[in-house]
């Protein structure tokens, strides 16, 4: 007999949604957690009656949450039957007699411990604060180019939006002094995308891409997918990378870009100029993962340089469902980038491109912008003083604008057990060791601060001191 869901876990998961986001989101979200987590597959979820009485949402509500989870594969409905739990990738039917044969590629990025369905949940990094952006500007911006007379803008593009990488380039000089030709800007689809085109342009199956330790891992997927050899340098900020590197030919060194992800702190552009110095990459990939107006100068981009790019995206300073970034590329190299983009991923996005073009020439994003890392800032404070008195910590990134925060533990310290053990407690993180190489013994968590503010912050902070001050004392 399929066992029933149980309310419990439901509306505990459901208290810990941030009240500021609306009410059908914060219960497909506590739904989401609870099939995930809590309930096994095949559970049958109680009466929508009962679920509108507990959970004190309207019958219109719970729908809209349930449509979605549907549509997402979360859950079954049978008419007149009820609705059951599932888990994203679990056969509808019968399992077939032998699973289906994947590449080695994708093997080794799925069976990766790094590879995660939760992408969302109190301290989860990498996710800006979507709750306080400007929301309806934006729909004004976007309606304002949805019009007939803008119908060219259902096309194609070729390299993006001209406005647009106008734009970009002139934020790009107030933000970071960085100058560069309009026509060295090519608008991607996120930053991976653009990681993807640089490694499908310039690297071969089984070439040495260079990375540091720890590293941000979803560039390393990226190259993984691609079929590169990916090898890592383990590097501190006190004392700059590891002594030892690769033997053999370097086609491209990545580095994230003014500040590290995922330790959190700002980069040195003397200790990657003097690796860089020692083993002459063909080329040289700078991620501005997680912007951050401060560091601008550490960057080594240089836009007359015939080697050296530069990735980024606006998902972390305006919301991740954008999937808009830039691509700032050596003149040389530009147009077949654009040519091979458009021959592979085919181009489009203008609507989207144009509204973000006036978002930024209006100076709606330097506004958004200067206002929300002030709020950022203050966050990281409250962590950093609640996590430092934490006994078996040895560090904690100091404050700063940016979104995620790094705390590193004492050495032997098992960083996965305590992601699990935060989990149990509805807290989610990311273990620094999976970010790191096999000869870096560094243990910690990653966290964000995004999803998070005022006296939920607050209150989760100090949760999160006690269960970490139990599992280090363990």
């Amino acid at each position: 007999m399929p066992s029933h869901a149980s309310l419990a876990p439901l509306l505990a998961r459901f208290g810990q949604q941030p009240e500021r986001l609306g009410k059908s989101v914060r219960v497909e979200q506590a739904l989401r957690l609870a099939i995930l987590y809590d309930w096994p597959p095949g559970s049958r979820l109680p009466a929508h009656r009962l679920l509108c009485r507990e959970l004190g949402v309207a019958r219109d509500t719970l729908a809209q949450a349930m449509r979605r989870l549907g549509e997402e594969g979360f859950i079954l409905t049978g008419q007149g039957q009820g609705t059951w739990t599932r888990r994203p990738g679990m056969p509808h039917s019968a399992p077939m007699e032998s699973p289906p044969r994947l590449s080695s590629r994708a093997n080794s990025i799925l069976n990766a411990p790094s590879a995660s369905t939760i992408q969302s949940g109190a301290f989860m990094p990498g996710i800006p604060d979507i709750t306080q952006f400007p929301m309806a500007k934006w729909r004004e911006l976007y309606a304002s180019v949805t019009v007939p007379r803008n119908a060219l803008l259902l096309s194609y593009s070729s390299g993006g939006y001209g406005p647009l990488k106008r734009a970009i380039r002139d934020f790009l000089w107030r933000w970071r002094q960085l100058e560069c030709e309009t026509d060295q800007i090519i608008i991607t689809e996120g930053t991976h995308n653009g990681i993807e085109l640089c490694a499908l342009a310039l690297t071969d199956v089984g070439d040495r891409i260079l990375m540091e330790s720890p590293c941000y891992w979803g560039a390393r997927n990226v190259f993984t997918a691609a079929g590169a050899r990916v090898e890592q340098l383990a590097w501190s900020p006190d004392t700059g990378h590891a002594t030892q590197g690769p033997s053999a030919p370097v086609r491209l060194a990545y580095f994230t870009g003014s500040h590290h992800y995922p330790l959190s702190v700002p980069t040195s552009p003397t200790h990657r100029q003097a690796l860089c110095a020692r083993l002459k990459p063909d080329f040289v990939l700078e991620d501005d993962y997680e912007f951050n107006g401060e560091d601008g100068a550490n960057l080594m981009f240089n836009g007359r340089s015939g080697n050296h790019l530069l990735v980024g995206s606006f998902s972390k300073l305006m919301f991740p469902g954008l999937r808009l970034g830039y691509l700032v590329a050596p003149p040389a190299l530009v147009e077949p980038l654009n040519q091979l983009r458009s021959e592979v991923f085919r181009e489009g996005r203008l609507l989207d491109q144009a509204a973000l073009a006036q978002f930024i020439a209006e100076g709606e994003l330097d506004a958004w912008y200067r206002r929300i890392q002030r709020d950022y800032l203050a966050r990281q404070q409250v962590m950093h003083d609640q996590l430092i008195q934490v006994p078996g910590v040895t560090h904690v990134s100091p404050p700063s604008h940016s979104i995620s925060l790094c705390v590193q533990f004492a050495p032997g310290v098992d960083d996965k057990r305590i992601v699990n053990r935060l989990l149990q407690s509805h807290l989610v993180a990311r273990p620094l060791s999976l970010a790191c190489s096999d000869n870096d013994p560094r243990s910690g968590l990653i966290l964000g601060i995004g999803m998070l503010s005022g006296n939920t912050l607050a209150a989760e902070a100090v949760r999160l001191r006690h269960i970490l001050t139990r599992c280090l004392g363990a």
